[in-house]
């Protein structure tokens, strides 16, 4: 569903998926959105009336996909453990597969830098760093699944979540920053525009706010009642988003 991010009004339904859609993401300019489901497809939609552009079959479940930053690519991954890259003018036949993953990918986004580099992580407990250009990757080791994964808006770090932590690491050299261990499962978290402060979500069906600097808990949001799954700060940082497991995405300002 397409709604209002200030007051949660609805204002469309993308209708096509035969199954749990496991991710969404807009382009840069909001003038379409891209889906991953567990009906084995990725498709992507005109935000603007809501039509389905294009279904991309694959052989298994898909947990993510994503834009690049020039919008003429997607990435995507899920149970089949593979990548592939798409061209979004040819989207019948993948540019690359690319295999390495031992489980499930979970999350896969582009580098804020360049679009021939690619990062994913899933279940295998790996961040993997990919450049199409070479067919190299670097691997950041985790101590559980990564469950989530985004680069911060200022584009100095990239947020990821596994296990109990919560890790900053450095967007351009891809080292530990700071690591934050919380007192719960974490399943998503996102850095404030200004790099003041973190939120983050998981198995205690709270919203916890952080400073970032020392990782003291700033306040405590109560109000889902099942494990929160995705959370996110709005562009401008006045109001994060939250979905749960409760069927429910949650606003606060």
């Amino acid at each position: 569903m397409l709604r209002d991010g200030t007051n949660g009004d609805w204002i469309g339904t993308f209708e096509g998926h035969k199954g749990a859609v496991w991710s969404s993401r807009f382009n840069s300019t909001a003038s379409q959105a891209l889906t991953a489901s567990a009906d084995y497809t990725v498709k992507l939609w005109d935000t603007l009336n809501g039509s389905e552009l294009v279904s991309i079959e694959h052989q298994s479940i898909v947990k993510t996909a994503d834009f690049s930053n020039n919008n003429s690519r997607i990435v995507t991954g899920g149970h089949e453990k593979i990548l592939r890259i798409f061209d979004l003018e040819r989207p019948t036949d993948p540019l690359f597969q690319i295999s390495g993953h031992q489980n499930t990918i979970k999350c896969a986004t582009w580098s804020v830098f360049n679009d021939d580099i690619v990062l994913s992580g899933g279940a295998d407990e790996v961040i993997r760093i990919w450049d199409l250009r070479s067919g190299t990757q670097v691997s950041l080791c985790a101590k559980s699944p990564i469950s989530s994964m985004e680069f911060s808006r200022d584009r100095k770090y990239l947020v990821t979540t596994a296990g109990n932590e919560v890790t900053f690491w450095d967007a351009q050299s891809f080292y530990p920053l700071k690591v934050y261990s919380l007192p719960f499962d974490v399943n998503c978290a996102s850095l404030h525009p200004d790099n003041s402060k973190f939120i983050a979500g998981g198995s205690d069906f709270w919203v916890h706010v952080y400073d970032f600097n020392t990782g003291n808990e700033i306040e405590v949001n109560k109000g889902h009642h099942g494990p929160v799954n995705s959370c996110r700060f709005s562009p401008d940082g006045s109001s994060f988003a939250s979905g749960s497991v409760d069927g429910t995405i949650r606003i606060w300002v």
